[in-house]
């Protein structure tokens, strides 16, 4: 771990925020720069964004991202998805940005369709009174609305898959020498599903000299740290997950952890007796290993009368769209995923994460189960070990310990 990392808690994070002083949920009549949000100094017209996007004070790796993000230094931040990542390098880029100026000045790179709609989303609601435009870059929809609006020149702030960006890049409808500020978003994702050589094509496109750039990831393996060696300038390294580098501590503790013993062929009729026992059900993010699983299992439970969908890469992005506001919309209790699929989505509200397969390593298992418990909201994560599960469950509950909990099934009584 570099010397410089700042181990910030939650404890240290809020301690260097001052000045929140309000936290009334209607903005004046008038608008008159209200006193919240801290001491970060932002512009009013962002400031003004920020209340109407619901902000009411920084959460930790806000507080201390955004002052080195303003000031024009490289970062890296250690932090979950869901903790308020997207703000943290959000808000400087509107800030930094310059609306006047018809060229590509921010470039973000995520690696799923689903986090590169959420983050423009996002951009979009907090760069509302500086004029600026964002772009969502990514595959599965047809290039024409992305040619069109490159084509304008009017776009200043780019969010995208690295595939699709490097699609742009060759057709010369991307033109990288004016960005300023790059963001590799979820980097440890990126790099794991095989974008490294996507990465590296598009970094070296932007100009090296007078460029910010800024990583965020859960975790810091080799690879990622490799990353930042090759690409940041002696950046700020910030941790709002604590120094600790095993699983155990970045599991959030209002994440209840248990596992069931359950033979393979009795997996549903296990989902079935968990629900029936025990409230609260509400919306379950249930992980698979294949696609086709995926399918299969969401066939079942809607024999069986659960409200279930599959998500996974081979739907078109349209019915992609249509299952997770579907799931977030609560008209879908079930959402039947792989770990790609779920890569990087942000869903809040989700009661239970469901291994229906076990994960195959330990931070597989931290990625899975982080989905649920966001915002300090209470959640449940159960794990089906069965026959073949043996040797991965161990490795995960030797990194996972006491916090790991068993339950027995009725259905062995």
């Amino acid at each position: 771990m570099p010397a410089r990392w700042a181990g910030a808690s939650a404890g240290v994070a809020t301690a260097r925020v001052k000045g929140v002083a309000r936290e009334a949920q209607d903005a004046p009549a008038a608008w008159s720069a209200p006193d919240f949000f801290g001491a970060l100094p932002l512009t009013d017209p962002v400031r003004r964004a920020v209340w109407e996007a619901g902000y009411r004070q920084p959460t930790p790796v806000q507080a201390l991202c955004i002052p080195p993000l303003l000031a024009g230094k490289d970062c890296v931040g250690q932090a979950h998805t869901g903790t308020g990542k997207t703000a943290a390098f959000g808000l400087p880029i509107v800030e930094r940005v310059d609306p006047q100026a018809r060229e590509v000045q921010a470039v973000i790179l995520v690696p799923t369709r689903e986090l590169c709609r959420q983050v423009t989303g996002e951009l979009e609601r907090l760069s509302r009174y500086r004029g600026i435009n964002v772009l969502a870059v990514y595959g599965g929809e047809g290039m024409e609305r992305q040619l069109r609006a490159l084509g304008a020149g009017s776009v200043q702030v780019v969010v995208g898959t690295p595939g699709r960006v490097i699609d742009h890049i060759w057709r010369g409808t991307l033109r990288l020498e004016g960005v300023r500020i790059c963001i590799l978003d979820e980097a440890d994702e990126m790099l794991d599903i095989g974008f490294a050589e996507d990465i590296d094509r598009i970094l070296r496109c932007m100009p090296v000299e007078g460029r910010q750039t800024a990583l965020f990831s859960a975790t810091i393996p080799p690879f990622v740290h490799r990353l930042v060696q090759r690409y940041l300038k002696e950046p700020e390294w910030i941790s709002t997950v604590g120094a600790a580098s095993t699983p155990t501590a970045r599991i959030p503790t209002q994440i209840r952890q248990e596992f069931v013993q359950v033979a393979e062929r009795d997996k549903l009729a296990a989902v079935e007796e968990l629900i029936q026992t025990e409230p609260g059900y509400d919306r379950v993010l249930v992980f698979r290993r294949m696609k086709i699983t995926a399918d299969r299992l969401a066939q079942q439970m809607q024999r069986k009368g659960l409200s279930a969908r599959a998500l996974h890469g081979d739907l078109p992005q349209a019915e992609r769209n249509r299952v997770l506001e579907d799931f977030r919309a609560g008209r879908i209790r079930f959402l039947v995923a792989t770990n790609v699929a779920a890569r990087g989505l942000d869903i809040r509200d989700v009661s239970h994460v469901l291994n229906f397969d076990l994960p195959e390593t330990a931070d597989e298992y931290t990625h899975r189960i982080g989905r649920t418990g966001r915002a300090g909201k209470a959640g449940t994560a159960i794990s089906f070990v069965a026959e073949w599960d043996y040797e991965p469950f161990e490795a995960i509950k030797s990194h996972v310990g006491a916090s790991l909990h068993e339950r027995e099934l009725k259905l062995y009584s």
